[in-house]
């Protein structure tokens, strides 16, 4: 019975856009059993990914209304589901395993969850580089787009802060666990913004803080400092956007393993070096998170397989020496409109595969 449920859960979790792949040891299924207990498993296999009253889901798995709403409300709390507040009641829904129910557990980790994690983290992501949609895409910070002709409204993380009407900063879970075995950075903790109802839901559950536009476009000036790469969610209007250091991030350390991590993120821009201005300070490769720079006869050199067009390398350089180059239109990417259309392009490319 308990080794059936967790199945379930398992194939329920894996029929998300996110995925749930299975492994050899079996560490997907000791995280499933950290988080849910027996029942919880159980109902969470019913839940679809799309937000519905408790009634209807009542319906389904055959329970009481106001025996369900508890054990549904409970579950969001615990991070194990979606929940949306809306006017008319609650609205409960499926949650995928990243990105969702890992990083609902922001303050619930402990060194064993941690560690299964990092063994299941190669699993789970290195198939989803391989799609053609990610979940996540790349852009330039603020400074390196100076004097940029062409910039659309997808691309500038400040237009992006500023279309916002609800804002929450989190600590970035990446680090914290990467702090708590001893690993950390030292980098800028809040470092996941929050916006729209994904906002609403950090904050009742006490995930983060809201927030104003003007803290948040603070907080982008500290990513900068920081040398954090810019990770929005890949559509046009965004959830939520990461602010990652090659360190600690878990999609950034996975694709510095590859020999060409360049052709697999969403970018649209690349960096390139006027060699002859180049005094040979080596501040852009220390900022690079990539590992894109390095130094031959004194002189930056770039990789552009490996640059993702973050832009860190050109505000500090000494010598005002690099460029943030666009891609030619042809090879340039259109993120989907919304959340929805990227999950659904996710699927259709899965059930492909």
């Amino acid at each position: 019975m308990t080794q059936d449920v967790y199945e379930r859960l398992a194939l329920h979790l894996d029929s998300l856009p996110g995925g749930f792949p299975r492994t050899e040891s079996g560490v997907e299924m000791r995280i499933l059993k950290r988080l849910f207990t027996e029942d919880e498993a159980a109902l969470a296999c019913h839940l679809r990914m799309m937000p519905e009253p408790v009634e209807r889901i009542a319906k389904r798995v055959s329970l009481p209304t106001e025996e369900l709403a508890e054990q549904l409300y409970q579950m969001s709390r615990k991070g194990l589901i979606f929940r949306a507040d809306m006017a008319e009641g609650p609205r409960y829904m499926a949650a995928q395993y990243v990105v969702g129910i890992w990083e609902y557990h922001v303050n619930d980790l402990d060194e064993g969850l941690i560690r299964d994690m990092n063994e299941y983290i190669p699993h789970l992501i290195d198939p989803f580089l391989k799609l053609k949609t990610k979940q996540l895409r790349t852009i330039p910070i603020g400074a390196s787009l100076d004097g940029q002709g062409t910039v659309m409204p997808y691309e500038g993380a400040r237009n992006l802060i500023e279309q916002q009407s609800k804002i929450v900063v989190a600590p970035c879970i990446c680090r914290r666990e990467h702090s708590m075995i001893g690993k950390g950075c030292g980098k800028l903790a809040e470092a996941c913004l929050i916006f729209s109802g994904a906002a609403h839901f950090y904050e009742k559950n006490g995930l983060g803080r809201s927030i104003s536009r003007e803290e948040a476009l603070q907080i982008l000036n500290k990513a900068e400092e920081d040398a954090l790469v810019l990770q929005p969610t890949n559509a046009q209007k965004i959830m939520a956007m990461c602010l990652c250091c090659g360190d600690c991030c878990q999609i950034l350390k996975s694709l510095k393993r590859l020999p060409k991590p360049a052709t697999l993120v969403h970018t649209n821009y690349y960096a390139r070096i006027r060699k002859e201005e180049c005094i040979g300070c080596e501040i852009c490769v220390d900022r690079c998170q990539m590992e894109a720079i390095s130094m031959r006869d004194d002189v930056a050199e770039i990789d552009p397989d490996r640059c993702i067009g973050c832009g860190l390398c050109i505000p500090k350089c000494s010598a005002d020496a690099i460029d943030l180059i666009r891609k030619d239109e042809k090879d340039c990417y259109t993120p989907p409109d919304n959340v929805v259309e990227t999950l659904r392009c996710i699927v259709n490319e899965r059930s492909i595969k």
